[in-house]
């Protein structure tokens, strides 16, 4: 048995009913499967049995009070994975669906992303299953406070800086920072995505979208020797990363045609009407279906895959995990689809991966194409730092020139182990062999 195929059954045993976390590691060591026979010093160092297991794993109980003056009681993780390169760093995520094996995914994940971005930053990852949907302000603050009442001991500037994620926005930031201030009885830059007054960012929000499409153009410029202008975009989900994402493809000179939310989505071959998107979305938290009320010549589906039906140019899967599959590459692979670009973490599944590698579609996975926003995050670090805060020109021509490096090191890396073009392995291989290097400087830790 391969030494591979070894740590992989060790990890599955060990980690009984974590799928999403099993499938995070397969792709990565399938990767690796190409890299190893170079570096033997990895299997006598047991350095994939060191890389996928956390270094620390929290996990307490989150008491509150809701409005009814009710006592609720949420399970809260961190997930503290590897601190090779630099502090841990990765989101909260406050949803229902946060469980132990999805939060090892996502900061496993985070190691290698924030491994591509140059900066030093660790990989982490933590949450709640608390739903902040339909939720008071207050209740939500009383939330929050208890959350980061625990949460506070175990971060920190040079420990473990925490970022935003699915349900935690500006607001929940707010109040964690808020009340970390309180408790630590000092102001530090220990979690990103604060407000513009008080530390944050200026381009934070519109980072992960916007990096999104600066490394597609790339991709587009040097493979396909074009641009977006008057390509078709498909675009799926309506948060933060779809909505900035389309943003900066209408700007230059894209159109897109798609957008969906976790009841369906819609098609408007005219071209989404971003002003109503976030209209619905941001502002009154509405549903997309909303959007064909004055829209009526655009359609709507409850089927949220519908999205990968329309011929398009570029794919952009921006909503949640395993959203793309088998099924849907083959359609966007049929309809001459150029490039995939992930906008959220593990969109596609590796059958779906497989499919678009081999049939001539670019595939620019995750922890490279939507690390923009972990990047401006670093950035927001280092602003604090300094106790500085630079335009948002300045950040935005930071990001493009990150997410132009990410590009240049994934497509280099593969060429370099005879896999030109497969941007999966470059990724994995560039981001694993900048971590591995670093954990084999340091000793056996």
């Amino acid at each position: 048995m391969s030494y591979l195929s070894q740590v992989y059954d060790g990890l599955i045993a060990r980690n009984p009913g974590e799928e999403e976390f099993h499938q995070a590691v397969k792709e990565v060591f399938e990767s690796l499967e190409i890299a190893l026979p170079q570096h033997p010093e990895f299997e006598q160092t047991s350095m994939l049995e060191r890389i996928t297991e956390p270094e620390r794993v929290i996990m307490f109980r989150v008491p509150w009070v809701n409005d009814n003056g009710e006592v609720q009681v949420n399970k809260g993780f961190r997930v503290e994975f590897n601190s090779a390169i630099g502090p841990y760093k990765g989101g909260l995520r406050f949803h229902p669906s946060v469980k132990l094996g999805t939060l090892k995914f996502l900061g496993f994940e985070q190691i290698l992303k924030n491994a591509l971005t140059g900066i030093p930053m660790g990989g982490g990852k933590g949450g709640c299953d608390f739903d902040p949907k339909g939720k008071s302000d207050n209740e939500v603050m009383k939330f929050c406070q208890s959350f980061m009442t625990e949460l506070f001991r175990h971060i920190g500037a040079y420990t473990d800086v925490p970022a935003g994620d699915i349900g935690v926005g500006g607001r929940e930031i707010g109040f964690l920072f808020g009340q970390y201030k309180r408790l630590a009885n000092k102001w530090e830059g220990v979690l990103t995505g604060k407000g513009l007054n008080w530390g944050g960012s200026f381009a934070r929000t519109p980072a992960t979208g916007y990096g999104l499409v600066y490394i597609a153009h790339e991709y587009l410029k040097d493979v396909r020797k074009t641009d977006f202008n008057g390509k078709t975009v498909a675009i799926s989900g309506a948060g933060n990363v779809a909505i900035y994402a389309c943003q900066k493809v209408n700007q230059l000179g894209g159109k897109v045609v798609t957008m969906s939310d976790s009841n369906g989505c819609i098609v408007d071959m005219d071209g989404i009407d971003l002003d109503l998107v976030k209209d619905i979305k941001e502002v009154r938290r509405g549903r997309i279906k909303e959007y064909i009320q004055k829209h009526p010549n655009a359609t709507y589906s409850e089927n949220r895959n519908d999205v990968w039906k329309v011929k398009c140019d570029v794919a952009l899967p921006c909503a949640t995990q395993n959203e793309l599959d088998l099924e849907d590459a083959k359609v966007l692979a049929a309809n001459g689809c150029l490039v995939v670009g992930e906008g959220a973490n593990m969109p596609t599944t590796l059958e779906g991966t497989k499919y678009l590698l081999e049939n001539g579609v670019g595939f620019l996975p995750g922890k490279a194409a939507n690390a923009g926003g972990v990047a401006v995050s670093g950035l927001e670090m280092a602003q604090n730092s300094y106790f500085t805060q630079w335009t948002f020109e300045e950040v935005d021509g930071k990001l493009k020139g990150i997410m132009r490096n990410i590009w240049v090191n994934i497509s280099t890396t593969a060429k370099k182990y005879g896999v030109e073009g497969n941007y999966v392995h470059g990724a994995n291989i560039a981001g694993f062999m900048k971590v591995a290097n670093s954990m084999m400087d340091q000793g056996v830790v």
